[in-house]
């Protein structure tokens, strides 16, 4: 769980900065676009790895929810959740249950129409296409809410998880507030990041 964690939280990080250059050049977008959509490597080793970490977190996430369940309804008498933890990491089901659904929308709006385009329409390549087609996902201002709403998730799955997986793996101790500190900080960033662009291609499609 811990491992699959740390994997998506690099990914995220690789997306957020993919995504930015679409607010600062639209040629350097489809440009960086461009070649992960058509590398090897990316599309038939990274890509199949990133799908199956990204199913495994998942399932695993709902498997140890319902473990941990299971252990507090058989071993205490009484169980206050808020008395030994926080808000976040007794919801992490639930924010994570959100950033399922929303995940569902944007591997729609994105991977699908990619798979399409490039494997059963067989349209001519186009290089420059990518910029064009992210404005395009947010022209209407329900689906920039939905998109605001899932980072927002995101961003609150992020607060515990990103601590969380360090703590999994024994990076604890005297890093400890090294870690938290950077997990807020990274959760913020990463999060806002993601919103701004969804607003800068709403306020600015052409």
């Amino acid at each position: 769980m811990a491992a699959s964690a740390l994997f998506l939280l690099i990914f995220l990080l690789q997306h957020l900065s993919i995504n930015l250059t679409s607010v600062f050049s639209a040629d350097l977008f489809n440009e960086v676009s461009h070649f992960m959509g058509t590398n090897p490597l990316v599309q038939f080793v990274l890509q199949p790895i990133l799908i199956f970490a990204v199913v495994y977190h998942f399932v695993m996430g709902f498997v140890l929810e319902y473990q941990n369940r299971k252990t507090r309804s058989t071993s205490y008498a009484m169980y206050k959740g808020s008395a030994n933890s926080s808000w976040m990491s007794r919801n992490m089901i639930y924010s994570g249950g959100v950033i399922l659904i929303f995940l569902g929308l944007h591997f729609y709006d994105f991977w699908v129409p990619e798979m399409d385009y490039k494997y059963i329409s067989g349209g001519p390549e186009d290089p420059t296409r990518y910029y064009e087609e992210l404005q395009h996902r947010f022209h209407d201002v329900w689906r920039v809410v939905i998109y605001v709403a899932g980072f927002v998730f995101l961003g609150l799955h992020l607060l515990h998880g990103f601590q969380s997986a360090f703590q999994s793996i024994g990076a604890r101790g005297r890093f400890t507030p090294a870690i938290m500190t950077i997990g807020k900080v990274y959760s913020v960033v990463v999060s806002a990041g993601f919103i701004f662009i969804a607003i800068y291609h709403f306020l600015n499609h052409s």
